[in-house]
């Protein structure tokens, strides 16, 4: 379950990241939905094994 949650953080923190950053450039998105998808995976991993493996 902690492998799904961090995929499923990391694409939609990088869709959003991608789109606040295609506002600016292209460069600048494609920038942020890197940065955005290491930070949805931390999340959703940690989110799992927070509220879900108790």
């Amino acid at each position: 379950m902690e492998k799904l949650m961090g995929f499923v953080g990391a694409t939609v923190v990088s869709l959003v990241g991608w789109y606040l950053g295609a506002l600016v450039g292209f460069t600048t998105g494609v920038v942020l939905s890197m940065v955005g998808s290491g930070v949805g995976l931390w999340v959703g991993r940690w989110a799992a094994r927070e509220w879900l493996d108790s």
